[in-house]
């Protein structure tokens, strides 16, 4: 399973839509292990330019802040699993939380 975490300065991003980086962490869900993470630059912010990227990057699962309903409908229907209202903790402490039932979600940072 591949999450993708919106990054800035090694930690959460809240706002999904206008981070510069996304930390891409493959992990085996069965060991509930991390097997590796990376950095990626992300593209421009336009209108379900985010959704396409990531699920072209094989992704699963998005931790996010906050996330505008649209964005949220079009990883939808990609079938990748959205948990939004993460707090901001670096994207090892997220996932780690999220592979042990653990992660605690808040309410969702973005009003559209």
């Amino acid at each position: 399973m591949k999450i993708a975490v919106p990054t800035a300065e090694g930690v959460l991003n809240l706002h999904f839509g206008h981070c510069k980086a996304f930390t891409l962490i493959d992990t085996d869900p069965a060991t509930k292990k991390i097997l590796s993470s990376v950095e990626v630059p992300a593209p421009r912010h336009e209108p379900g330019v985010l959704p396409r990227f990531l699920g072209e990057q094989g992704v699963n699962v998005i931790i996010a802040g906050g996330m505008g309903m649209q964005a949220q409908n079009l990883f939808n229907q990609q079938g990748i699993t959205v948990v939004i209202g993460a707090p901001s903790k670096t994207p090892t402490e997220l996932v780690t939380d999220y592979l042990a039932g653990t992660l605690v979600s808040g309410d969702n940072v973005c009003d559209h």
